[in-house]
Parts: structure tokens; sequence; C-alpha cells
């Protein structure tokens, strides 16, 4: 908005039209007195100031004008009829002018000056907003550092607070901060501590997650300084995201050494036990296939029956010590896996078969649907029926009051898929995550069902050696299917 001062009516009329008649808004005081108290009050683009004017003149204006904060940079335009004299003009332009014009007035050259200081006031209005936005950036950033120190150091202070040995590093994997424990295996930050020979390096498995943007889980022996032994610890390395983008990754290693000495010695128990009720196991079965032969001369008939009896116990107990004995090889990395090509359907037909005739009682109907496999699969046979028992086994152990399982097939474009649904008690899915894991059992049926949890535990095995998958979907009162898949090739 531009002000027109002045004390002759007429003149601010035709200087009003004039600057209207161009788009400006235009406002006007009657003397130097109210031109004050409203350039106080409002803001001001340009002021176009009389010289002459009663009780306050147009220098004496533009004098106090000049003397406040609010209104010192306001651009001023004189007017004056007389005193073109250069004294006169400089005096003008001291007191706070930027242009000194003389009446009469060209019309064009007063709406050129009037546009250019205008545009003038434009820009510094811009300028005053960008620097306005400018601090506030600023002091938005200033306090996002100060936050980001802070989190910095409260990390900093719970990785220091860890009984783990912690560290962080950058998004490509340079690593930027170590605790104290740190220092118990690696003398020097930068370097990962020391590792057992035969290990794949921790620097390679770190560099393959890096790539794939995936947790690290790593179990590697590193040898402590002090001692000079090599102790087992839990390697994981998380990454850190913000907005999807990779930021950075924090690691943890966990001493698992008094854990792995434990299962060292157990495993060591197992296999010594299996071999151990092996022997008397086999001489059992020996005397009861006597007492088999001897019972067909006797006339009492249940002699017979606890002779069947007592054999379908013998083989529960040879078969979990068998499994006992799998899991010591397979803990030992002495897993017997011998592949060749053999007809997967020969097995699967072999195997409902086996479980019809062995679980009579039971009045289970097993039905195979899906795709029937033609071409020979490579892998253990033994191995891959043993998978199918255990999954039918337990699909009948679990499913005491259902009369039907489904073995279903399919034929994919590089691999086979079996699966076993039976419609038993089912499993939560809080515990699906666990069903494959080494001696774990679902609590909920512990207590009724028999079991070491180690069936599933095995297969998962025999599975990966395969180069499979496998899996569990269930719930609660309604079912469970499992299953497992193979290559082609």
């Amino acid at each position: 908005m531009i002000l027109i001062v002045d004390d002759k009516t007429e003149n601010i009329f035709s200087l009003t039209h004039l600057l209207e008649s161009k788009g400006f808004l235009v406002d006007s005081a009657l003397g130097g007195e109210e031109a004050l108290k409203k350039v106080l009050k409002q803001n001001y683009a340009l002021i176009i100031l009389d010289v002459q004017m009663p009780l306050m003149n147009g220098f004496e204006v533009a004098e106090s004008l000049r003397g406040f904060s609010k209104t010192k940079d306001i651009p001023i335009i004189f007017l004056s009829a007389i005193n073109v004299d250069k004294n006169y003009i400089t005096k003008g332009y001291a007191s706070g002018a930027v242009d000194y014009l003389t009446k009469p007035v060209d019309p064009d050259i007063l709406i050129l000056k009037v546009k250019v200081f205008y545009r003038l006031y434009e820009q510094n209005l811009q300028l005053i907003q960008t620097e306005l936005r400018l601090k506030k950036e600023i002091e938005s950033r200033k306090q996002a550092q100060i936050e980001l120190k802070d989190r910095v150091k409260d990390l900093h202070t719970i990785l220091e607070s860890l009984p783990q040995i912690a560290f962080k590093a950058t998004s490509n994997g340079v690593i930027t901060f170590v605790n104290n424990h740190w220092y118990k295996y690696s003398q020097a930050a930068h370097d990962f501590p020391q590792q057992y020979p035969g290990y794949i390096p921790i620097s390679e498995k770190f560099n393959e997650c890096i790539k794939s943007q995936t947790i690290l889980e790593y179990e590697v022996k590193i040898k402590n300084l002090a001692t000079g032994l090599y102790r087992f610890h839990l390697l994981r390395i998380i990454p850190v995201f913000d907005n999807n983008i990779l930021k950075k990754w924090v690691g943890t290693f966990t001493d698992i050494e008094d854990q792995k000495q434990i299962e060292q010695k157990k495993d060591e128990f197992m296999t010594i036990a299996s071999h151990e009720l092996k022997t008397p196991l086999t001489s059992i079965k020996g005397y009861i296939q006597l007492l088999d032969r001897i019972s067909e001369t006797i006339e009492n008939k249940k002699v017979g029956t606890f002779i069947d009896k007592t054999q379908d116990q013998v083989r529960k107990l040879e078969s979990l010590i068998s499994d006992l004995l799998d899991i010591s090889r397979i803990n030992n990395g002495k897993l017997q896996i011998n592949k060749n090509y053999f007809n997967l359907e020969e097995v699967i037909n072999n195997v409902i078969y086996t479980i019809e005739q062995t679980h009579t009682d039971n009045k289970i109907n097993i039905v195979r649907v899906g795709d029937i496999f033609e071409e020979n699969i490579y892998g253990d046979a033994i191995r891959i029926e043993q998978v199918l028992i255990n999954f039918l086994t337990n699909a009948i152990k679990y499913s005491p009051g259902s009369d039907l399982i489904y073995v279903k097939t399919k034929l994919d474009l590089d691999c086979v898929i079996v699966e076993v649904e039976d419609f038993g008690i089912g499993i939560s899915e809080e515990n699906q995550n666990y069903v494959f894991n080494k001696f774990y059992r679902v609590k909920e049926s512990a207590l009724n069902f028999q079991g070491l949890g180690i069936g599933l535990y095995i297969c998962s095995e025999i599975i990966q050696e395969h180069r499979g998958s496998y899996g569990v979907k269930s719930k609660l009162g309604k079912g469970t299917q499992m299953y497992f898949t193979l290559p082609l090739k």
C-alpha cells in the first residue's frame, strides 16, 4: 500500500486516482501528524510526501520516520512546487528521501518511479521472509543435531551397559563405536575379534548381509586376549532403517560357551545312552521272537496278545533310540544322506500302505490327492520316507477324534510339494514357529501325548540336506498341514 501525505485534498485526489488506475492500493493523510499516526499502525511500501505543509513540513516528517525502527526503511518520494535548487534537493535526500520530484509532476515518470520502489519493496519483503525461513531452518537443524547427539549418547550408554560385546557400524559396514567389552577380544576398534581357524570370516558374512540388508546370526569362536582361549559367541548384527533407507548396523557378541558345553555333554550322553540301550534292546527283541514261537504251543490266547503288545512297545523304544542316534549324528555333522535317483511316487504309496497296516487300531483313512510324480527325484529315499512317516504318525497321534488324513502332492516348476493334512487338535500360531526346534514340545499337548520332541527337528535337518523347504500351517481345533518340498534339479 502507498501513503500519500499532503495538506491539500485536491492533490491527494489526483494522485490517488492516478495510482489506483494503475492497480496500486492507496491511503492518504492530511498532514504530517496524521501520517505519523498511520505509519505506526499500518505497513506501507512507499510514502509520497509533500514538502510544503503547515505545522510539520515534509523534511520534519521524514526525519521523524527515520527515528522508528518500523518506518526507517520505508522509501520516500518528496514532492515540491518550490526550491528546486541544489541545496534544497540535497536537504531532502539528507532527511531520508529516495527521490525528489517537483510539481507539476509528470504522471508517467511518477508511475515509473513508484513501480521501481514498489518492486524493491516486494523483493525486500521476500528477502526478509527468506531470511526468517533460513533462521527457522537453522534453528530446526541445530535442535535436530542436539536431539541426534542425545540419541547417539543414549545408544552408546545402552551399548556400554550391555554384558555382551557391542558395536555400531555405518550402512556400508565401517565400525564407528565399540563398547569396553570389545577390547577383551580385539586390540583395535575397527578390527573384528580373532576367530578360531576354519570359520568363515566375520567380515565376509557381514558383507553378505550388507548386500541383502538382512539380519546376521552366526555362531563363532573368538579369542579372549587375556586368556588366549577361544570361546563360542553368538554374533547378531541388525540393520537399522529410516524411511526404508538403511542407516546403520548394531551388533552384539553374546558368550554362549557354557551353553555349548552343556549341549556337548548332553549330546555325548545321548550318544552313549542310545548305543548302550541298543545292545540290551537287541537281546530283548531276540527273546520276544523266541517267546512268540513258543506261544504257538500254548493254549492261552492272552500270551500271544501280551507278546504282540510287548513287540509294539519294543518297536517304539527302538524308534526313540534311532531318533537319539540321529540327533547325535546331526550334532556331530555325521547324519548320513545317501543320494540317488529314486521314485518318489513309490515311496509315498509304500509309506501310506505301511502306516495303514501298522495303525489298524486307529481306523484312519489316508487319502492321496494331487499330482502323480512320474519323474525320478535325486535324494535319499530312505530319509524322505522317514520324514513322511513322521508327518503321518504325528497326524494320527494328534487327531484322536478324526478318521481322515490327506496326503496332498503338487508338481511345481522347480520342485515337488508334499503335504500331510489332519483334522486334529491343531497348533497355536505362537507355537508354530518352534515345532521344528530340537526337543520342543507344545505345552498344551505334552501331558496328553508322549514323545521327545525331536522327530520334526530330524525331519527339518533331512529336508535341509536335500536343499528343500518345510513348514506348518495350523489352526487350533481345526487341524494342521505339515509340508516339505524337494527340488527337481
